[in-house]
């Protein structure tokens, strides 16, 4: 490893000043020192980082839960939603993707409209059936 003073007055002892022997550019001094040991040790950690980093993720994939209705995987922001306490009122249908727990709140809704229509139509039935048993002419006296 070399250097020149006026490659140090130019760039000062930690800028691209010094040159080592079998390259053609300048370094600054860490680089130029250079540690293959502390390279290979470094290379070694990064790749256990990776290493674990792909198995935690394919752990957290297999616990991943699925929609019951169509099969499709939920996104982290449902799965998030799906397991999250809400005290008072929680999720409707945890177990439901966003595009089948969609589906799911409006055919609750229909039937709901329908069981409420069902229910005024029986109630006006009754109306009329009481009304046609208080008009026949023994029907003054029944009052």
């Amino acid at each position: 490893m070399a250097t020149t003073l006026e490659l140090l007055r130019e760039h000062g002892p930690a800028g691209p000043a010094f040159l080592r022997f079998g390259r053609e550019d300048r370094q600054n001094l860490w680089d130029a020192i250079g540690n293959p040991r502390r390279d290979a040790a470094l290379a070694r950690r990064a790749e256990e980082r990776r290493r674990c980093q792909a198995q935690e993720a394919a752990e957290r994939e297999a616990q991943r839960p699925v929609c019951t209705d169509c099969g499709q995987k939920f996104t982290d922001d449902r799965w998030k939603a799906s397991i999250a306490v809400d005290w008072g009122r929680g999720d409707s249908h945890p177990h439901l993707c966003d595009d089948c727990k969609a589906r799911a709140v409006e055919a609750e809704r229909q039937a709901e409209q329908a069981e409420r229509e069902r229910q005024e139509q029986e109630h006006q039935e009754q109306e009329t059936a009481q009304a046609s048993k208080a008009g026949g002419w023994l029907g003054r006296w029944r009052n």
